[in-house]
């Protein structure tokens, strides 16, 4: 297996094995030379088995395991940067349960560079047929970190309170099914949970990040003044108005940078996001004078774009949200707290101060390929570049391989929604031909 935009994942016990978790774990400790790890896993049933073979790994390589148990991906992260040690996740984020993945994090709490990412593959391959012999395993048990985390969070509020605030949660049945309440509560608000009691094979089914519909019905009936929907690792976060309507990373992230910008804590001014911010993103944050730096797909690469530049903020259309100020990777729970701090102290309302973004009808299909994603992309760039030509300024497409999923992803914009759905239905039968 190689890494894709966010580690490795795959079929759990099928396509992504323990012993390709152990040899994962001996490379790592090789690329590092670390002699502490922390490890984390969310709510899936493959979980602990994968959490065990990380541990044969390392324990080969006389590396001693913290191991947090059940815990969103930033908590796994917050404790690589506090400690200066690298970490694994056991998570394969939105997908099904029957799914896994193993997300590496390097010492301080950072995404894997290009660079460090291929050393690792580099010593997986070189030992591929190493054997892992019984070793003596040293694994402590470090729940308490999660404690450390979610004070980290309340700290990021300075002081101030969300009381008088009710919020319902939609935990996904994952990682923060007993902290994102406990955590909101902390912070003074009126909490409703959902979703939060998993069972090792509920996690996303029908709830989170992904399907947002319980969360937007729960709003409305108790009449919450926001919904904030995680997903299984709680790397990501969206939100729901008082009104029930949805509020995407792009929106979320535009309120914040804006609030920032406002109080003169937005770095040089600048944001950045994704080729798949929509272009309302873009006119929104020109009006209010915001520069958008915009990278490749994949929340790694805003990381990269933050850390280069020392600005704070970025994210994703999907709900990945860096705040570097405070995080070291896409956190839900910081973003969500953030978020119902900043509704907190206007008086709008949610659903008011999200039409700040005005979203262009914006078009995604997935179109799913069984052999050379990039072959069947190439196969198609004349067809883009003629909607492309044909959309000009009032609109954009974007065609792409998946890193995470054996997917051709068709994405088109466009002030008028009927031509961009007409080009959009073009576009997905030039897929389906080359990938035929």
């Amino acid at each position: 297996m190689k890494f894709g935009t966010d580690g490795v994942r795959g079929l759990a016990h099928d396509e992504l094995t323990l012993a390709f978790a152990t040899r994962l774990a001996r490379a790592v400790a090789r690329a590092f030379g670390t002699t502490t790890v922390v490890i984390g896993r969310d709510t899936r049933e493959s979980g602990s088995a994968f959490a065990s073979a990380l541990a044969v790994g390392f324990g080969a390589e006389n590396v001693t395991v913290l191991d947090l148990g059940v815990a969103p991906t930033p908590a796994v992260a917050y404790v690589c940067a506090s400690l200066d040690i690298a970490g694994v996740v056991i998570s394969a984020s939105h997908n099904p349960w029957h799914d896994n993945g193993l997300k590496v994090f390097a010492p301080g709490g950072e995404k894997l560079t290009d660079k460090q990412q291929a050393t690792v593959e580099a010593l997986l391959d070189e030992h591929a047929t190493e054997q892992t012999d019984d070793a003596s395993l040293t694994t402590i048990g470090y729940e308490s970190g999660l404690d450390g985390y979610m004070n980290h969070i309340v700290g990021a509020l300075e002081g101030r309170s969300l009381a008088g605030q009710h919020i319902v949660l939609d935990c996904a049945n994952g990682a923060v099914s007993p902290l994102a309440p406990a955590l909101f509560e902390a912070l003074g608000a009126t909490v409703s949970a959902i979703h939060a009691d998993p069972d090792g094979r509920n996690i996303n089914e029908a709830c989170g990040s992904t399907d947002l519909t319980g969360l937007q019905a729960k709003v409305i009936a108790v009449g919450a003044d926001l919904g904030l929907a995680f997903d299984g690792d709680a790397d990501r976060v969206l939100a729901v108005s008082n009104t029930g309507e949805v509020v995407d990373g792009d929106t979320i992230i535009a309120l914040l940078a804006i609030d920032l910008a406002a109080a003169g804590t937005l770095v040089e001014n600048t944001v950045v996001v994704t080729v798949m911010t929509n272009l309302g993103f873009h006119r929104a944050m020109h009006a209010k004078g915001i520069t958008v730096d915009i990278t490749r797909v994949g929340d790694r690469y805003v990381l990269e774009s933050l850390g280069a530049n020392g600005w704070v903020l970025g994210g994703e259309q999907s709900g990945h949200i860096i705040y570097r100020r405070f995080a070291t990777t896409g956190d839900g729970m910081l973003a969500g707290a953030l978020l119902a701090d900043l509704v907190q102290r206007d008086e709008r309302g949610l659903d008011e101060m999200r039409q700040i973004l005005q979203p262009v009808p914006q078009y995604l299909v997935n179109v799913p390929v069984a052999g050379d994603a990039q072959m069947a992309l190439d196969a198609m760039q004349d067809e883009i570049a003629l909607c492309d030509a044909e959309l000009a300024d009032s609109g954009r497409v974007l065609v792409r391989a998946s890193g995470t999923e054996p997917l051709l992803r068709v994405m088109v914009e466009a002030d008028d929604a009927a031509r961009a759905a007409t080009i959009t239905d073009r576009l997905v039968r030039a897929a389906q031909i080359a990938v035929s």
